[in-house]
């Protein structure tokens, strides 16, 4: 059930998915899914441990064998291309808390982190500064993938080649760090 709200969130938006949207689209009554999870707000919280999940899958087997300009390149274009390709389940992530350390968030979540970290191991990156650049990283890619995907880039430019410019430059800044 979470995987059809999953990718009914990708279809409608997360804004436009509810318990009731859900149901029909499954064919059953509103109140069967309640046996399934708490309520629209568990739903969400489970649609965004998936979309954790399946983003850190993406992008940790795109680094893989990669180090330095290659892995950040690999990881942003697999980043990017899971939000685009998953809006709504992506949608959910944003803003969600985990409940504790045995939450599934947290668990996706670090996932998430340590592809995003092996591409920070190849960069001379002081140990201070790591949680800096993870954050840079973090706000590149969600920035440009989320104003993609809403539609926001409506000049002429190719928005490839300034994804590709973008990932040229952050890796001559992580270098001059």
């Amino acid at each position: 059930m979470v995987a059809a709200g999953a990718a009914l969130a990708d279809e409608v938006g997360l804004a436009h998915l509810t318990m009731g949207v859900l149901a029909e689209r499954l064919g059953v009554r509103t109140p069967s899914l309640y046996k399934h999870v708490a309520g629209q707000e568990d739903l969400n919280r489970r649609i965004a441990a998936l979309a954790l999940s399946e983003a850190a899958d993406a992008v940790g087997v795109a680094v893989q064998g990669y180090a330095g300009r290659e892995a950040l390149a690999a990881a942003a274009r697999a980043f990017r291309a899971f939000v685009l390709e998953h809006p709504g389940r992506y949608a959910a992530t944003i803003g969600v808390e985990p409940s504790g350390p045995d939450d599934p968030l947290t668990t996706a979540g670090r996932r998430l982190l340590g592809a995003f970290m092996a591409v920070l191991r190849g960069y001379e990156i002081a140990e201070p500064d790591v949680d800096h650049a993870l954050r840079m990283l973090r706000s590149l890619c969600h920035g440009f993938a989320t104003l993609q995907a809403a539609g926001g880039f409506q000049w002429s430019a190719d928005i490839d080649e300034s994804f590709e410019w973008l990932i040229a430059f952050t890796d001559r800044g992580l270098r001059g760090t």
